[in-house]
């Protein structure tokens, strides 16, 4: 099975995604080197195909497609950082998350956009519950 790191970028609820000549549009990432670790990877394969240098990258959790150990990360970039297509990538784009299942996209990369946003909705109705505990105890 090949290791790969995935990154998710979200800017004004839009996910970015990649595609080469005639290809798919997918998440951006790519293979993890042999001295290197995922979070690198993540950082390479962004700066590779996008030009982009992320503010912060959070792990998040893994996927297992086909043949492929994808470990996703999600990217926090700056609002005014300009996308271009590198290296292999010939665009770069960012669609509404209802757009992507539309498009002609991987299946890992649909799957995975799809976790993201149930990992998310996780975290806020957490954190949700978090502030009425508080406030509950702050009350009594």
């Amino acid at each position: 099975m090949k290791d790969r790191a995935t990154v998710v970028c979200v800017r004004d609820n839009r996910i970015l995604l990649v595609a080469r000549e005639r290809s798919r549009w997918a998440l951006p990432g790519g293979r993890i080197c042999r001295d290197e670790t995922p979070n690198e990877a993540a950082l390479r394969e962004l700066s590779e195909e996008t030009t982009l240098a992320p503010i912060e990258l959070t792990y998040l959790f893994q996927f297992t497609g086909f043949n492929t150990l994808h470990h996703v990360f999600f990217a926090d970039v700056a609002h005014h950082a300009r996308v271009q297509p590198s290296n292999e990538i010939a665009k770069c784009r960012w669609f509404v998350p209802v757009k992507i299942a539309t498009l002609s996209a991987s299946i890992p990369t649909r799957e995975i956009v799809e976790l993201f946003f149930r990992y998310i909705r996780t975290l806020e109705s957490d954190n949700v519950h978090r502030i009425s505990q508080q406030a509950e105890r702050v009350s009594l």
